[in-house]
């Protein structure tokens, strides 16, 4: 499979060419990859207009994909805000207002989304161990989806950051039943296409999602893709590049659109058959960890996500034995700690993890749970939330005010509560568990 962008970038580099355009490091070393980054010259294309050699490779990743595939040097995040806004449209051209029922585990771009768009949000109900877990029950969302004010689209996180895979048929069913369409953020599940079968979203029946390339496949950090069914409704591709340039950088980064570029080649080639063997490489090593005594959660086939308390430790406690011993993860928390494994890790580097975890003596279970709320109070819009004056509280003056902004770190980048919201007891029991003791409040 060709490379336009990376072909085009390395005849430029070799050129000899003056470069009296930006960036202003002008190709001169500085880091080391400074005469591959360039802008939108005479022909390198434009991101966001393309015609040329963007066009073309995102012609072969759509191919790769099975469905309309574009580009993103800004995440998923930058994607998030334009599938929302792309359902928007729809439903504007339905005549609706537009409304997203969501489940409660999205990433805050989500919400900054509906901050930015002021569209309206619903949340799916569920019963989970932790709030970044959303197992969608199905029962209750063809209930919602039977009234007659549906929502324009359902928003499911999948597979979310412990590794838990929705049952995406099942629930792709349900909303085109009903005429709704499917949205799904699918930034940990790039991967998922080149399973056998493939377990994408797209390919189960999803309309729009994103993928975040840097996540699970060899792509620089802010690579990522929109990808669009064949079966969405004309608006999504005809206003897809539209939605992305509305949110997008004005200089996306050449040097990730090269490696989205170089990643088609890498998928072209033995990727599958790599891939297959490193899933059947983790099963195997969670079947002789399981035998040790140690507990998963999620059903995602390359994550590794331990129910740390099970073992005796928390997830923060597991973590810090494994930095002492030279292996970084991905995150942890007081309850599980996650660990991302891809093709390209080795083998070596799979038994040093197994040697380390095997190394860590098993300890009595920690039976206490994290704390859990239900009921939601929603005094304002997330918009109104999010455009309020505001103050920095500790969270134990907060009771009774009204959420204003986010303010949550990544990783996880999930909220506990949203903008909007009443402060509760138990929020702030929640806030307290997982370590945030100060949080932004409507004057």
């Amino acid at each position: 499979m060709r490379t336009p962008i990376c072909d085009f970038v390395e005849k430029y580099k070799d050129s000899g060419s003056v470069r009296l355009h930006m960036p202003g490091h002008k190709g001169v070393e500085l880091v080391g990859a400074e005469s591959l980054d360039i802008t939108e010259i005479s022909g390198a294309d434009s991101l966001y207009d393309a015609s040329g050699i963007i066009k073309e490779s995102e012609k072969n990743a759509s191919e790769l994909f099975g469905c309309n595939t574009l580009y993103s040097t800004e995440g998923s995040s930058h994607v998030i805000r334009a599938m929302t806004y792309l359902v928007c449209l729809y439903a504007k051209e339905k005549g609706t207002s537009p409304k997203i029922l969501a489940a409660r585990n999205c990433h805050k771009t989500f919400i900054s989304s509906a901050a930015l768009l002021d569209f309206d949000v619903e949340w799916i109900s569920s019963d989970n161990e932790s709030y970044l877990s959303s197992v969608v029950d199905t029962d209750s969302l063809e209930r919602h989806l039977a009234t007659e004010e549906k929502p324009t689209a359902v928003y499911i996180t999948s597979p979310d950051y412990l590794g838990y895979v929705a049952n995406i048929e099942e629930i792709v069913k349900i909303c085109h039943k009903h005429g709704v369409l499917l949205c799904v953020d699918n930034a940990h599940g790039a991967y998922l296409r080149f399973l056998t079968p493939s377990r994408h979203p797209i390919d189960l029946g999803a309309d729009i999602c994103c993928d975040s390339a840097h996540k699970t496949l060899p792509a620089l950090t802010g690579g990522a893709y929109m990808h669009i069914s064949n079966n969405a409704p004309n608006v999504f591709a005809e206003h897809a590049k539209d939605a992305l340039s509305l949110f997008g950088s004005t200089s996306p980064s050449y040097l990730i659109l090269q490696s989205l570029d170089r990643v088609n080649s890498y998928l072209d080639k033995e990727y599958s058959e790599r891939l297959c063997a490193l899933t059947n490489e983790i099963s195997r090593l969670k079947e002789r960890l399981s035998q040790r005594g140690y507990a998963f959660y999620g059903n995602e086939p390359t994550k590794l996500t331990f129910e740390a308390k099970k073992y005796g430790y928390s997830g923060i406690e597991l973590a810090k034995i494994l930095e002492e011993k030279g292996m970084i993860c991905e995150f942890c928390d007081p309850d599980y700690l996650v660990l991302m494994l891809t093709p390209e890790i080795s083998d070596i580097e799979i038994e040093r993890l197994e040697k380390a975890l095997l190394s860590i003596p098993k300890l009595p279970e920690i039976k206490t749970q994290p704390p859990k709320y239900a009921h939601i109070d929603r005094r304002m819009s997330i918009r109104e939330a999010t455009m309020s004056p505001c103050e920095t509280l500790s969270v134990d003056d907060c009771e009774g005010r009204v959420l204003a902004r986010l303010g949550v770190s990544c990783p996880p980048a999930v909220p506990i509560a949203v903008s909007g919201e009443v402060i509760s007891p138990k929020m702030i029991e929640c806030f307290k568990y997982y370590g945030i003791d100060k949080i932004s409040v409507v004057k």
